[in-house]
């Protein structure tokens, strides 16, 4: 299943490769998703293409720096991360995806990213 992903001001488009659909909805509760409260479903690397915008991309990093949290530089919109629980694939921004609707995802688990595995090998 092909996919479209857009950013709030359209700036920023994605293509995603989702032949299975959404696989694995969750909410994360470390410091930066807590924030953002943002639902995210998993892609692998290689299925996310970015299509138009990638000038427009921003990447913040924090903590231990594995994890890439894109944003559109002009709406601030978060399009996608690069996982730090598998850094081999993307978790995507429901919210963004077209014709998905994010009121079918209220209920999904949350998460633990406060005492996330990574976490405990730097202190």
């Amino acid at each position: 299943m092909k996919k479209r992903a857009t950013c709030h001001c359209g700036a920023v488009e994605l293509a995603l490769d989702m032949p299975d659909g959404i696989v694995d909805p969750r909410r994360c509760d470390c410091s930066m998703c807590r924030r953002r409260g943002t639902v995210v479903a998993s892609v692998p690397l290689a299925a996310l293409r970015v299509v138009r915008g990638e000038e427009a991309l921003r990447l913040y990093r924090f903590g231990t720096g594995v994890a890439e949290h894109w944003f559109c530089s002009i709406c601030g919109n978060n399009t996608h991360h690069r996982r730090r629980s598998n850094p081999q694939e993307y978790g995507v921004n429901l919210g963004c995806i077209e014709s998905v609707d994010i009121r079918d995802y209220q209920i999904v688990p949350l998460k633990n990213g406060i005492d996330h595995p990574s976490d405990a090998q730097n202190t």
